[in-house]
């Protein structure tokens, strides 16, 4: 069963029905579902479907020239292989669908590149020369995200303004990924996403009939199921000096987030090298660089301002017990590893997740126009803000805080605070009154607003005076099943 993906295949529909010749570019890291959603778009339209293969350019053009050449076009009557890449695309415009759009989607094309790096030049002068004004559409896709962003879209590149549309694939959010475990409890599928995050290949390896323990015992942690191993694949296929990354990635997923830290964590001495392997992290979606939300655009271009975290949950999930355990699991272990090792740890593991959660409920509420106001810049605040010293009455001094999630208005005028607890114990007063001091001495001008997110409710007292303070509370029941909830 197909699930989600409604905004990617509105996008692939919406040029489809537009006049003229299109060129398209989706891409996204591998296992994204990529080429299961273009096949979900296919359905029900003409089309020719063609996937590259890491082969000689000889034998790219043989695979290509017999799959179009089985579409009954005219040239097939008369040769069995097209001489060059120029009239096999050409042959495009011969595809005998009618009225309807002519389209080829090329699934992997930097494979198809790396055979012959005419490739795009090719393309370029075909498309110039008689394809953009033809009912034609070319879907051009693949999972090498550096190559697509330098080399193909770049400036000084032969397809460089030819794209119709470009659309980076991300991995699926929340509110999709819940769908695959529809009869899990709120709390079983915040912590399901904590482990999985949203990459369907790892989705579908999950058993909604089984428990959360059971699916990370028997889908995760055992030995020859497809997760054990493949964190190992994924970085021997697309890195080379693998275990050095595997020093760097666990380094960031035992909570190491600034460069100096993650380099003395991983024993490599030199700041700039680890510099290097973290943005190659970056360019295939596994790590992001995170700054405050009210960060300037110069201060982000400072090569040591900013921390380091996993954008991918699972692997996130795979350094912080499996990768850390790999001895006990090579053994068998499997029970014991998960009792004595995750079990303790999950639902802390899954508290920071629990944010991520909170900042997608807050997107959506945007969209539904039921937040106090529209906010323009939303993420984690740190910095240094006006606390209470507990010593001396009415003083204060300058200290290090942290806000979960901080929404600012257009002209910075408006704020609200966010603080979100994954807990089984209510949000209590206490926490409540230290939500209330962050941030506001240092903008007394500004109107605050506060949102309290919470796992298991909240302290009494919260609810009495939320109003007043303008605090809007969220349950977790509230949070997961929102998109369910009718638009007020």
């Amino acid at each position: 069963m197909f699930i989600g993906r409604e905004a990617e295949l509105k996008f692939l529909n919406d040029k489809y029905e537009t006049e003229g010749g299109q060129l398209v570019v989706l891409y996204g890291r591998r296992r994204v579902g990529k080429t299961e959603t273009l096949r979900k778009f296919c359905k029900g339209k003409p089309h020719l479907f063609f996937s590259c293969t890491q082969t000689t350019d000889r034998v790219q053009l043989q695979k290509f020239s017999n799959q179009i050449l089985k579409e009954n076009i005219p040239a097939s009557n008369y040769i069995t292989e097209f001489s060059d890449w120029e009239k096999a695309f050409g042959a495009i415009l011969d595809l005998p669908y009618g009225d309807r759009k002519k389209l080829l989607i090329i699934d992997e094309f930097p494979y198809m590149c790396k055979g012959n790096r005419s490739i795009p030049s090719i393309l370029q002068n075909l498309w110039d020369a008689r394809l953009r004004d033809a009912n034609v559409m070319i879907v051009l896709c693949g999972s090498a995200m550096s190559f697509i962003e330098k080399d193909l879209l770049a400036e000084k590149n032969p397809l460089y303004g030819r794209a119709t549309g470009i659309y980076k694939m991300k991995e699926m959010g929340f509110y999709d990924v819940i769908k695959f475990f529809p009869d899990y409890s709120e709390r079983d599928k915040v912590i399901a996403y904590a482990v999985l995050g949203g990459i369907p290949h790892y989705l579908r390896q999950w058993d909604p009939k089984l428990s959360v323990a059971e699916n990370i015992k028997c889908n995760i942690l055992t030995k020859g199921c497809i997760l054990y191993s493949e964190v190992e694949f994924l970085l021997h296929q697309e890195l080379r000096e693998t275990p050095v990354y595997n020093s760097i990635i666990e380094a960031v997923a035992l909570g190491n987030t600034t460069l100096n830290n993650i380099s003395q964590k991983s024993l490599i001495e030199d700041t700039s090298k680890t510099s290097v392997y973290l943005k190659n992290l970056i360019e295939l979606g596994i790590v992001e660089r995170e700054f405050s939300v009210d960060v300037k655009v110069k201060e982000k271009a400072n090569g040591n301002r900013g921390t380091y975290k996993l954008t991918d949950n699972f692997f996130r999930f795979w350094y912080a017990f499996g990768y850390a355990n790999f001895s006990q699991l090579e053994d068998g272990d499997v029970d014991g590893v998960y009792e004595y090792v995750v079990e303790p740890a999950l639902h802390e593991f899954a508290s920071f997740t629990f944010e991520d959660v909170c900042r997608e409920f807050v997107r959506e509420m945007q969209k539904r126009n039921e937040l106090p106001f529209r906010y323009f810049k939303m993420g984690r605040w740190t910095g240094k803000t006006t606390l209470r010293d507990k010593n001396a009455e009415n003083r204060y001094r300058i200290g290090k805080t942290e806000i979960d999630l901080l929404c600012i208005d257009q002209k910075a005028e408006k704020y609200m605070v966010g603080e979100c607890k994954f807990k089984k114990e209510p949000f209590s007063y206490t926490e409540y009154l230290g939500t209330l001091s962050k941030l506001t001495p240092l903008k007394e001008k500004a109107q605050f607003y506060y949102a309290l997110f919470s796992e298991s409710g909240f302290d009494e007292k919260i609810i009495d005076e939320a109003n007043a303070n303008k605090t809007f509370t969220y349950t977790l029941e509230q949070i997961v099943n929102y998109e369910k909830l009718p638009c007020e």
